[in-house]
């Protein structure tokens, strides 16, 4: 279910939900969420069309902090790839504005994520029962660390998810140049988005202690598969260490190495040119 909803209003971010249901007891008129009062056919709903969409003015702000964590915002939906648990959120937040301005409709095909651009496109499979659905990303959530999407009704409906409430899914972007990038890996075997990192380097973080810097080269080595090492440079006469990730290897996009150090805690790491 859906636990909150993140509005960026002016140039503040205003949070509301479940967390929060004390402060804002009169936004909402149910207490619990819930599917329809009545059965609803929703088979036939169509699967969310992918077109190239400009970012939402709302709910793109990034970091962003909820609950105490900090989360960014990818600079693209592009390669992005991630399994995990599924929920869905339903009667409760119907018709209430999601994070990028836009009101939710449970019976459309939509999503709420922590971290893809809104509005992305994204195809989820449950991968219990092989379903698929393509929605539309347009809202922040779920703020659970055991959940990487949350589902709008009609998709959960889609994928047969409702009864337990969760599924095991995956969550694959679907953007504009896919097609390319498919035709792309037809004639080369490599993805054209993981062919432009090959052999480029990652700035994962700039730290003051030659010993940090060296163990945290060591454990991006290991959760990465890529390699990793340190830089020393002087700046104002102090030392500084740069950790660096690659030459990068190319068997990874590049959203997916910074969905994953971002995840870690290393949110500002950048492609960089090294002589």
């Amino acid at each position: 279910m859906k636990p909150w909803l993140i509005l960026a209003l002016g140039a503040g971010l205003i949070l509301s939900g479940c967390a929060f249901k004390e402060e804002n007891a009169g936004r909402y008129s149910l207490k619990q969420d819930r599917g329809p009062d009545s059965a609803v056919d929703l088979s036939r709903v169509p699967d969310a069309v992918p077109r190239s969409e400009p970012p939402s003015r709302w709910g793109n702000k990034s970091p962003y902090t909820v609950l105490g964590k900090r989360y960014s915002v990818l600079p693209s939906a592009e390669g992005y790839r991630q399994r995990g648990v599924a929920s869905w959120y339903g009667k409760k937040f119907h018709g209430h504005t999601t994070s990028n301005g836009e009101v939710y409709d449970m019976y459309q095909m939509s999503a709420a994520h922590k971290s893809l651009p809104l509005p992305s496109y994204v195809r989820v499979t449950n991968l219990d029962n092989g379903r698929q659905v393509v929605v539309r990303v347009n809202d922040r959530g779920p703020f659970h660390d055991a959940r990487v999407i949350d589902l709008s009704y009609a998709a959960a409906y889609r994928l047969d998810m409702l009864g337990k409430g969760t599924a095991r899914v995956e969550v694959e972007a679907i953007t504009a140049g896919s097609q390319r990038i498919t035709a792309e890996q037809g004639r080369s075997g490599v993805p054209a988005e993981q062919a432009a990192i090959t052999g480029r380097t990652l700035q994962v973080a700039a730290l003051s202690s030659a010993g940090s810097a060296e163990t945290l080269a060591g454990q991006l080595q290991t959760l990465l598969n890529e390699p990793a090492r340190v830089q020393h440079t002087e700046r104002d006469g102090r030392s500084l260490y740069r950790v660096h990730l690659g030459p990068l290897s190319g068997t990874r996009t590049l959203n997916w190495l910074l969905q994953q150090l971002s995840q870690a805690g290393y949110s500002g790491a950048h492609l960089v040119d090294l002589p």
